[in-house]
């Protein structure tokens, strides 16, 4: 989980710079808790296609809450409307919420260990 860890590290600490503007905020926060998400999928050993889908899985990859995993499936959501449609109207609850998940979500991802084919 080294590198995948160090990368969210950064992404994460990247968006708790208050001098950015809350959009790179929260894509920062985003692209750290799916890079998180998806490093706990693999431990597993298992991949998907799906970006949605990584998210849905932390109940069961890291033990995330539902109810946090449900804050991140809107996140991405709301990734996907600034991504494809070119808006994104960052509500900054949602960056605070999603900051504190992507917080716990690297303590969880963490705790894993490495990798096994990292």
């Amino acid at each position: 989980m080294k590198g995948w860890s160090h990368q969210a590290k950064r992404r994460l600490k990247d968006a708790q710079v208050e001098a950015l503007s809350e959009e790179s905020r929260f894509l920062l926060a985003y692209d750290a808790a799916h890079t998180l998400a998806t490093a706990a999928l693999r431990w597993h050993g298992y991949r998907s296609e799906n970006r949605y889908l990584v998210f849905q899985c932390t109940q069961h990859t890291v033990g995330l809450d539902k109810a946090k995993w449900l804050v991140l499936d809107k996140c991405h959501k709301q990734r996907n409307l600034a991504e494809y449609e070119g808006q994104l109207d960052v509500n900054r609850q949602l960056l605070l919420e999603l900051t504190e998940i992507t917080t716990e979500l690297l303590e969880l991802a963490e705790a894993l260990g490495p990798v096994k084919n990292e």
